[in-house]
């Protein structure tokens, strides 16, 4: 990389941007150059420009034809073009199309991108995130919606912290409840240590699909169990003993699932942890005139904000999985002193977060705003048949698993030669899984469909992989040395080429947009951008066999696609491997 880059491409990351904003403001000075900035896009075909100003926005402000601001636009800009480092500027309509020098262009993205961290800047540092993700149920398998939430969330993570948040990754366990009474008394009626310890969690899903069953038939286990529930939030020390024990076999399953996927947390601390917050909780909400009676419960009324009522206690008592949700946003601001709060759960959860985000306003805390609820869509089968120890639940495990083994029957097909085969099958089985989920917003349901999930072509984590590789490929055949790199951005310029660069160009700006959207489909979307871009240069612009100046800049560029290729499948929680 060329070592005497013009000083105008360090500056901030919009450099292009900021300086059209500043040249349009002062024209019209009705305009904000923020307002010109917000405006300002990249069009959609190549030959209508590097960037667009649509024109239709001012109108209304200025008072004026928008293909006449465009006009007065393009001869201001004109006046400043080298300035700018513009070649030309055009009119179409109501914009104003603005084609950079495309050497200096290339030249100001490479410096950016040769910065450290690729550029993107850490404009969360000191600021502090929460996330809440995962949080499976105890004593059950570890499913594909808790797929869902675990690779969501890392990406999150990930994302945030390439930004220079502080991220604490809150795995808030369903370890507490009334189900938890009946497990005792499955496990009493129908179960046996030794059939646990043997069976793990298989065994006491066995067992609590049978006391679902069974308490049709006699409601008085249902009594049996809410008084076991009265136990273990007294303390009783048998109650407490049999559910630590199902809490312990279950983390076992839960890791075996993290570590496939690569996943860990700084906290683990579930619903019990704030069980004995309640009663200050409840203290609280007294004093501050918030807790109403119903029915022997205890309520935070919000009917007159359209929602039901926020049960607090029950009429026992006992806490409730909203009260200790409210408990933990008031120990995390107590004690990580976060900026915002995120919890990434499932669509049909949002009420529950509706209610207890506004329950914390209700309590006189300003920051209940920073208190955000990331939702996710559902998972769907594609009518394909997943092998599963019930035949109606989808676990994470099973998907991933197979994931491996399909991605090794096709290295197996493909490259028969490639060395570690076990270990890449897994980096493109489980990479796979997380793409294809990450791929689509989170919003909308997921179709899941093998063929679609480990293709090597079209929307998929191995074609990215697969693109990776073959950029580390060229490099270790031209003994490519980067720190002897010397780019001539001249002969970068060709269509093709310099589609390329505009592509890598986007890497800071997309990290940014999936962070403001919590929305990782953006960088998955932008890798495939980039891989379809590579791809065809790649194709079409010879590399080893170019003459030397340009072989030095295409192996260049090279080397700066797989490093954002790299970058940008990490923060979606998947790896590259050097070979396929």
């Amino acid at each position: 990389m060329s070592r005497n880059l013009p000083a105008l491409f360090q500056e901030r990351r919009n450099f292009v941007k900021d300086k059209i904003s500043k040249c349009v403001a002062e024209l019209f000075s009705d305009l904000s150059e923020e307002e010109v900035k917000a405006v300002i896009e990249v069009p959609p075909e190549e030959q209508m420009g590097d960037y667009a100003i649509p024109c239709f926005p001012f109108a209304k402000k200025l008072h004026k034809n928008p293909a006449l601001i465009a006009a007065e636009l393009k001869e201001t800009l004109l006046r400043k073009k080298e300035i700018l480092c513009m070649e030309s500027a055009e009119c179409a309509g109501g914009y104003c199309n603005i084609f950079m020098k495309r050497s200096k262009y290339v030249e100001g993205c490479l410096a950016k991108l040769s910065k450290e961290h690729l550029g993107v800047e850490k404009e969360g540092t000191g600021k502090t995130i929460c996330m809440d993700y995962s949080s499976p149920n105890i004593a059950k398998n570890f499913h594909v919606g808790h797929l869902r939430t675990t690779v969501i969330g890392n990406s999150l993570y990930k994302i945030f912290d390439k930004l220079g948040y502080r991220v604490i990754r809150i795995n808030h366990l369903g370890d507490w409840g009334t189900q938890f009474g009946k497990l005792i008394v499955a496990y009493r009626n129908w179960s046996s240590k030794e059939e646990v310890e043997k069976k793990g969690i298989e065994e006491l899903l066995r067992i609590y699909v049978k006391f679902n069953s069974e308490s049709k038939r006699n409601p008085e286990l249902l009594d049996e169990a809410r008084c076991w529930f009265v136990k273990m939030e007294q303390n009783d020390p048998e109650a407490i003993e049999i559910w630590e024990w199902f809490r312990k076999i279950s983390m076992v399953e839960f890791e075996r699932v993290y570590k496939l996927l690569g996943v860990s947390f700084d906290s683990y601390t579930g619903e019990s942890f704030y069980r004995d917050k309640v009663p200050a909780l409840s203290e609280e909400l007294e004093k501050k005139n918030l807790l109403q009676e119903s029915e022997g419960a205890k309520i935070i009324s919000l009917e007159e904000y359209g929602m039901p009522p926020c049960l607090i206690t029950k009429s026992d008592g006992g806490s409730i999985y909203h009260s200790r949700d409210i408990a933990a946003i008031l120990y995390r601001k107590q004690t990580y002193h976060f900026d915002k709060c995120l919890y990434v759960t499932g669509l049909e959860q949002s009420l529950h977060f509706k209610q207890i985000f506004k329950a914390v306003e209700l309590m006189g805390y300003n920051w209940a705003k920073d208190l955000v609820h990331i939702p996710y869509g559902l998972v769907s089968l594609g009518g394909e048949k997943l092998s599963t120890r019930t035949g109606n639940i989808i676990y994470a495990e099973d998907i991933l698993k197979e994931a491996i083994l399909r991605a090794k029957e096709a290295i197996l097909a493909k490259n028969p030669e490639l060395e570690n085969k076990d270990n890449t099958a897994r980096i493109v089985g489980v990479g796979a899984v997380i793409f294809h989920d990450l791929f689509n917003q989170r919003i909308k349901n997921v179709n899941f469909a093998w063929n679609e999930v480990l293709g090597f072509e079209g929307t998929t984590g191995p074609y990215v992989q697969y693109t990776y590789a073959r950029a580390k490929s060229i490099l270790r055949k031209s003994n490519y040395n980067d720190s002897a790199a010397e780019i001539d951005c001249g002969v970068l310029t060709d269509d093709v080429t310099y589609a390329l660069v505009k592509v890598i160009s986007g890497y800071g700006d997309a990290v940014r947009e999936a962070a403001e959207r919590y929305e990782p489909s953006v960088i998955a979307r932008y890798l495939i951008s980039v891989a379809t871009a590579f791809n065809k240069f790649y194709h079409e612009c010879p590399i080893l066999h170019a003459e030397q100046k340009q072989k030095a800049a295409r192996l260049g560029l090279v080397d700066m696609v797989q490093k954002i290729i790299r970058d940008a499948c990490g923060l979606l929680g998947m790896e590259c491997p050097e070979e396929m």
